[in-house]
């Protein structure tokens, strides 16, 4: 359990504030140490949430379930018996990837708090999250109101509310901006099984600017074709107004045709009778009556129910928002001011035997032109970014589209004349279609920036070799990079790579730091305490 730090004599919170003298002392030692205004070491961000959890209320603001290569169940049951909120959290994908404009453990508290009343912002999570949610949210009328921890005083009156400020353009998803879509070119040579594209924007109207490691946010728009069988499915006209526009724009700006969400399922079972209906229930609540749910997208279930036409405007209704989708910023603002490039893999889902373009293929310009402008906003990043100390080394292992930020990494110290050593891990497929921006990084090698670029490639042999692999096979290094100081980033999966690559980190320190597993496991704790081991991931 977290202590709480000694209230210092440093004052903060005036007297007149409107708390009671105990809960005054208390954010007067927490505002000192958050920020180190006593000369002691600021809060990392894991400790500073363990502080800021409400003690008393059965939780000791610890998160097990905290690990985005967890399945949903086994992170519920971790949660067992902890408050609502709590569980909110765990029933999240817990990859604080910034998507919901949260990061996992303040979404929750905004649900339980019912400051935010949107229970699908979890992108990553889907619809298990949104089931989930919808579930634990029905519970908290009938929770017991949370007790204050003893010896705590109640307040003797609330705080004012503070009033609510619009972010600035562009810097949050709820106020974008607009950038001009430049161009796409495909990373992949022939013979890939991939296809990821360079795409670069134009900022110079926004005033848009950024630092590495943040992300980009780039609102979709669904592809026209598949909107118009859609419309044709409903036996609808395409100039049908819905909520002040054409079901045509409608269906292409505001909302997700992939997959179908439970309350299309619903209105189905509404306007449906005998077996059909008792189907559309079934998918409704989760079930699966025909084996096929997990291939249901909008188009799929109106094929599925032929001959089911809801009214369109309760057919929107009942779809999930179109929501803006992150990417990791693979550019630096210091190398090329005004632009930003993304490193991103074109998505297409398979729907029965057909492929179907996935609505972050659309991101990438396969349905968008040179010049066009998209709906935008960068998010600030969560601590992932160079260390202030230019001189620190970095070792970066990002294999896939996971380079993307480290690329904007090695742009920046190139521009900025950072003088610390730089190690890059990069992994795919094949070296000979898969070694995306092949000639910039070999070129930063020679030139010295770049001081070592460690390459795995898991289809080039006949067993599969992949970044934690080659991390082993040069562990003796990694372990005296990490002793000098160096920084470690991970960017990329974070369901099975991130998981491995710690898996071998942690290897790494036992047996070349000569120390026991759980003393390795310790020691790689700590450097995530420290800010010098951190994820991006996916």
């Amino acid at each position: 359990m977290t202590q709480m730090p000694v209230p210092p004599k440093l004052e903060i919170i005036p007297p007149n504030a409107p708390f009671s003298e105990g809960q005054r002392l208390w954010l007067n030692g927490f505002l000192v140490g958050m920020f180190g205004l006593d000369g002691s070491t600021p809060l990392s961000p894991a400790e500073n949430g363990a502080v800021l959890a409400p003690q008393g209320d059965g939780d000791d603001g610890e998160a097990p379930w905290h690990d985005p290569a967890m399945a949903i169940a086994d992170r519920m049951k971790l949660a067992e018996g902890r408050p609502v909120r709590r569980r909110m959290m765990a029933a999240m994908a817990q990859q604080d990837c910034g998507q919901c404009g949260y990061n996992c453990a303040d979404y929750s508290d905004a649900i339980a708090n019912k400051s935010e009343a949107r229970l699908n912002l979890c992108a990553p999570g889907g619809k298990e999250t949104a089931r989930m949610l919808k579930q634990l949210y029905e519970e908290l009328d009938k929770a017991p109101a949370a007790k204050p921890a003893a010896g705590a005083s109640a307040p003797a009156t609330s705080a004012p509310a503070a009033p609510e400020v619009k972010a600035e353009l562009g810097r949050a998803r709820e106020n974008p901006a607009e950038a001009t879509f430049l161009s796409r070119r495909l990373l992949n040579k022939q013979g890939s099984e991939k296809e990821t594209y360079h795409i670069e924007f134009d900022l110079s109207e926004s005033k848009l600017d950024y630092i590495v490691g943040d992300s980009f946010g780039v609102f979709a728009r669904n592809d026209v074709g598949l909107v118009d069988q859609i419309i044709a499915l409903l036996g609808a006209s395409h100039t049908t107004k819905v909520n002040g526009k054409t079901l045509r724009e409608a269906l292409i700006e505001d909302v997700s045709l992939s997959p179908a969400p439970d309350k299309l399922f619903e209105l189905i079972s509404f306007i449906t009778g005998g077996a059909q209906r008792e189907k559309a229930r079934a998918l409704a609540q989760g079930e699966d009556p025909d084996g096929d749910a997990a291939t249901l997208d909008v188009m799929a279930a109106l094929q599925k129910f032929s001959g089911t036409r809801p009214h369109p405007e309760a057919f929107v209704e009942a779809l999930e928002p179109l929501q803006p989708r992150l990417y990791s910023i693979s550019s630096s603002h210091n190398a090329t001011p005004g632009k930003l490039s993304l490193t991103v893999d074109s998505v297409r889902y398979v729907i029965g035997k057909r492929k179907r373009l996935g609505v972050a293929s659309t991101f990438l310009g396969e349905r968008i032109n040179e010049g066009e402008k998209l709906k935008v906003y960068v998010q600030k990043a969560h601590g992932f970014g160079l260390p202030q100390d230019p001189k620190t080394p970095v070792i970066m292992i990002g294999p896939g589209t996971g380079v993307a930020p480290f690329r904007a990494f090695l742009l920046d110290r190139k521009a900025t004349g950072a003088p610390g050593k730089n190690w890059l891990f990069f992994g795919h497929q094949r070296s000979d279609c898969d070694f995306f921006y092949r000639d910039e990084l070999n070129a930063l090698k020679t030139s010295g920036l770049l001081t070592r670029l460690s390459l795995a490639w898991s289809r080039d042999g006949e067993k599969k070799f992949y970044v934690q692999d080659r991390m082993r096979e040069l562990g003796r290094e990694v372990w005296t990079w990490l002793a000098e100081g160096a920084h470690l980033y991970i960017c990329g999966d974070a369901k099975r790579m991130a998981k491995d690559v710690e898996r071998a980190l942690v290897d790494i320190v036992a047996q070349f730091g000569a120390r026991s597993t759980d003393e390795a496991v310790s020691f790689v704790a700590e450097l995530k305490k420290k800010g010098r081991f951190q994820a991006d991931v996916y």
